[in-house]
């Protein structure tokens, strides 16, 4: 964390603060390098040299992590990130499935992934929020989301109580290889440049645009701590690589036997040489010179520290255990996936504290751009991952609730477990429940005029039926006067 005593940001104290600032980024953008390289493969073991016969120097890397990076990330943000309400009422609702069509409009999920990766690599990572420059295009949303390179990025905090964020910087270099400073502060946009102010002026953001997204207070990554295994995993494979290939381009070994050059460059052609004993005492021998790598051990030393690594990562074991118990949640509190399950709970916890500003900006840019009226205090963040295993349990869960006339239907969507984005699965639910309730009165009122109808048309006939029944009696009668 890059601190400052200044409790405010000027035109008279911005660049000082930025001065002041460098000299501590520049050291963090040297080790933020170091990793980025590391995770892409370019490690220490590369640079291996070998004094003892160094035409057999091999140099592999074994890339755990990128494989610690890539299972973390995507563990965490496996799932989209939603927003869900926190009060009642069908307007919070609505705004609420508002806000996530926004974010879902600039490919959030695929930039929380971004930061992610950023911040398990070098243990923190920047996202910038701006208004849309172009508010009447397709997505509508009146916002831009932006990952920036922590390489390129930080911010400046106070130094006194709760380390208030001063300043946010980004930077470019152009083609002349001047640097471009872009800083703002919770009201002013500064452009620096070689330590002179050549724009200012206010924003009506509310805040500083640029957030930081740590991974832990101490700002370390998710492979940081384990560095030193890595490479000792890399060492052993390489020599455990050169081992099989000295065994097999083992030295000839000539006991007792005098060669010269060039027999020895036909007997490496031919594969065959004549020789005899100089002495009955004196055996001549021709034998390769071999020792072999004990492999068993070899292989027990390296799960040892890829077990190691596993357990101070908090990663699961993919070898299984020997435990029959394969139903349920078993095997999740098994081989370590409850302790991936922790660090990746733990993670949150961080993630939506900067996620809360996050939101505060585009908050303040939906109300000022369209008219939006959602406070932070109503939102939930809520990660998704795993919401589909133990279905039928959940299921099970919803339809208890939905049953209990003490509970709030939305309450039972969002607890169960069910949903992905519980609000919007409410509000449709609610929609098709009426739906349906409206069709059955419709059929019911149908099947209602049918039976009046059917009724009518009974009596009907009968009133028929009595007057012809009169007309006959009254013939009847004719004919017995007559």
């Amino acid at each position: 964390m890059i601190k400052s005593d200044e409790t405010e940001v000027t035109v008279e104290n911005v660049v000082a603060i930025l001065n002041k600032a460098l000299p501590y980024h520049w050291e963090n953008r040297s080790e933020i390098q170091y990793l980025w390289y590391y995770y892409r493969g370019l490690q220490p073991i590369l640079n291996r040299e070998k004094q003892v016969r160094p035409e057999i120097c091999n140099k592999i890397v074994e890339n755990r992590a990128n494989e610690i990076v890539s299972f973390k990330s995507g563990y965490l943000m496996g799932e989209p990130l939603q927003y869900v309400s926190r009060g009642n009422g069908d307007n919070l609702s609505d705004a609420i499935n508002q806000l996530n069509e926004f974010v879902f409009a600039e490919e959030k999920p695929a930039k929380d992934k971004e930061l992610a990766d950023w911040f398990h690599i070098c243990g923190t990572s920047f996202r910038m929020v701006l208004p849309d420059e172009d508010v009447g295009e397709d997505d509508d949303s009146p916002f831009e989301i932006y990952t920036l390179d922590p390489r390129n990025a930080f911010v400046v905090y106070n130094n006194g109580l709760g380390n208030k964020p001063l300043l946010g910087v980004k930077y470019v270099v152009d083609d002349n290889g001047i640097v471009h400073y872009s800083c703002y502060s919770d009201h002013e946009y500064f452009e620096i440049v070689e330590s002179h102010i050549i724009k200012a002026e206010p924003h009506i953001l509310g805040d500083i645009p640029i957030i930081e997204y740590p991974l832990n207070i101490a700002r370390i990554g998710a492979f940081e701590l384990v560095i030193p295994l890595l490479d000792a995993i890399n060492l052993t494979d390489s020599n455990r690589q050169d081992g099989v290939e000295q065994f097999i381009q083992a030295l000839m070994l000539f006991h007792n036997v005098d060669i010269s050059s060039d027999d020895y460059e036909k007997l490496r052609e031919d594969g065959a040489i004549k020789f005899r004993d100089i002495d009955p005492q004196l055996k001549a021998e021709v034998s390769y010179l071999t020792s072999t790598l004990n492999q068993g051990e070899t292989q027990t030393l390296i799960d040892h520290m890829y077990q190691t690594v596993l357990t101070i990562c908090g990663m699961p074991n993919r070898n299984g255990g020997t435990s029959t118990s394969d139903t349920g949640s078993a095997v999740i509190m098994r081989d370590g996936w409850s302790a991936a399950e922790a660090r990746a709970k733990d993670s949150e916890l961080m993630f939506k504290k900067s996620e809360r500003i996050f939101l505060k900006l585009i908050l303040n840019i939906c109300k000022t751009l369209k008219g939006m009226d959602l406070k932070v205090c109503n939102i939930e963040i809520r990660f998704t991952r795993r919401n589909y295993e133990n279905i039928l349990q959940k299921a099970q869960v919803l339809d208890l609730m939905l049953k209990n006339s003490k509970i709030h239907p939305r309450l039972a969507f969002e607890h169960c477990g069910l949903f992905v984005d519980s609000d919007l699965a409410y509000t449709l639910s609610a929609e098709y429940a009426e739906e349906q309730e409206k069709k059955a009165q419709e059929l019911l009122e149908k099947q209602n005029t049918e039976k009046e109808d059917e009724t009518d048309d009974s009596n009907t006939d009968k009133g028929n039926g009595a007057a012809g029944g009169n007309a006959a009696q009254a013939r009847q009668q004719s004919g017995s006067a007559d």
